[in-house]
């Protein structure tokens, strides 16, 4: 069974939060649609509201602190990610949109990412086309064709639970398929050698 890493990032607020609810089930249904293609999938979630005073440290200083550090290097290593946000003033949070900017360049590029949001309407879901679908064409992501946004009324009633746990479903199948068709993502080390000491020594 091929192994590969998912990396979830929750821009919630609250604690629990809507945003948080749906980034579980999503990572729960990539992992059941991954492992029906035979990729077993390790997951690891990023609370941003863990990492907010050292996401404006790092803006400030230029200098990622240990915590937000290791978040970062979990995203460059990771071999997909879910990212959710929470809609505020028809975009993006800035708690969201902050860590997006402290990403290193090209640390998304041609790496899976499923997009989510949650919002008190529906109408708030155009967010997910007109802002967080160009961030990540930007920053060279590649995100599935479905997006998955909940509003509060989508967590009430069989009916609208059923209806969102289809797109879920829809985003996760298409998020492993990236997933099965890829090789494992590789981080290059900024520090190796590109050449050897013979060379070094010869003058090469």
């Amino acid at each position: 069974m091929k192994q590969r890493t998912l990396v979830v990032v929750s821009a919630g607020l609250s604690q629990p939060s809507s945003t948080r609810l749906l980034a579980d089930r999503l990572s729960a249904a990539a992992v059941d649609a991954a492992a029906g293609l035979g990729v077993q999938l390790t997951v690891e979630v990023i609370e941003l509201r863990d990492l907010a005073h050292d996401l404006m440290n790092h803006l400030l200083t230029g200098f990622p602190p240990g915590p937000l550090g290791r978040a970062l290097d979990a995203v460059e290593a990771a071999d997909a990610l879910i990212a959710v946000t929470p809609i505020f003033n028809a975009s993006y949070s800035g708690l969201f949109k902050s860590f997006f900017d402290v990403v290193g360049k090209d640390m998304l590029t041609d790496k899976p990412v499923l997009i989510a949001a949650t919002g008190g309407t529906s109408r708030h879901s155009l967010a997910l086309d007109h802002a967080l679908r160009p961030m990540f064409a930007y920053l060279q992501a590649v995100t599935v064709p479905t997006s998955v946004f909940a509003a509060t009324d989508d967590w009430a009633g069989d009916e609208s639970e059923g209806q969102l746990r289809g797109r879920v479903n829809r985003a996760a199948a298409e998020l492993a398929r990236e997933l099965d068709r890829r090789d494992p993502a590789t981080v290059t080390d900024p520090f190796a050698l590109t050449t050897s000491f013979e060379d070094l020594l010869a003058g090469n």
